[in-house]
């Protein structure tokens, strides 16, 4: 990813998909029990913000993401607050056992190659009775407005389509969250499925954070670059009849996890 497409995502996905769960994801943190605390997976600062302002002033944030141009319109943002940024890998963390009382990772999980390992690694720099919060995204059948675009797409390329195509919503099986825990070490998680709205002023402009990035339409710009034109009508034509023209009003859903050592 490189510096645009980080702003990108930023302006458009950000409010339409992440803050939501920003915001409900500050909502469960213990802010006077913590010290340290790891954010895995940082982005562009979304979630960032809100854990700094939710944990006590003189408890460390670590905010790290294995995009540097990520955390450069992360530190743009935020480099007014109190955090320390830092490029890492979430399968290599580079912290001793039992140093940090919380690691939160928003959205991340499902691109780490090697998830076992990534959740082995928080487990072991874990204090005992730490916690880790992380999100994933439910079935895309349950977000309504990505269901939408993607269905479109899919009529654009050839089947059947790369694993890699579906990464966003691959953590969508909480039994499969469990046994990925519990084989870490962690205790019995609370794992919910909450439901919330994505909310963007135009249907118009919901359609185009959705058309302009991602797998599926960077694949038909290469092979079919005059389709895009005809999807975003279509798109934007079915987003305005469902969920209204402006503001547009879509139901949104995941996954969110809670686990101790």
């Amino acid at each position: 990813m490189n510096n645009s497409q980080a702003i990108h995502y930023d302006q458009f996905f950000g409010p339409l998909f992440f803050e939501p769960y920003a915001l409900e994801v500050a909502k469960r943190i213990d802010f006077i029990q913590v010290s340290t605390v790891l954010e895995i997976a940082a982005g562009t600062g979304r979630v960032t913000r809100h854990i700094r302002e939710r944990i006590p002033k003189s408890a460390k944030l670590i905010a790290s993401d294995i995009s540097e141009d990520m955390l450069s319109v992360a530190k743009e943002k935020l480099g007014h607050l109190d955090i320390v940024w830092r490029n890492i890998d979430a399968q290599r963390l580079p912290f001793d056992v039992n140093s940090i009382e919380l690691v939160i990772c928003c959205f991340g999980y499902m691109f780490v190659p090697d998830r076992p390992k990534a959740f082995a690694e928080v487990y072991r720099i874990l204090k005992p009775g730490g916690q880790l919060l992380f999100t994933t995204w439910d079935e895309l059948k349950n977000n309504a407005a990505s269901y939408i675009s993607r269905t479109i797409a899919q009529e654009y390329v050839e089947e059947p389509l790369p694993k890699s195509y579906n990464l966003a919503t691959s953590m969508s099986d909480v039994a499969a969250i469990e046994a990925l825990l519990g084989d870490a070490g962690f205790a019995i998680p609370i794992i919910e499925q909450v439901g919330l709205f994505s909310v963007s002023p135009t249907a118009k402009e919901a359609t185009m954070a959705l058309v302009e990035r991602g797998p599926l339409y960077e694949d038909i710009k290469k092979c079919n670059p005059g389709a895009i034109s005809e999807i975003k009508v279509r798109v934007e034509k079915e987003l305005t009849e469902k969920f209204g023209a402006g503001p547009m009003v879509a139901p949104i859903s995941a996954l969110i996890s809670q686990a101790k050592k």
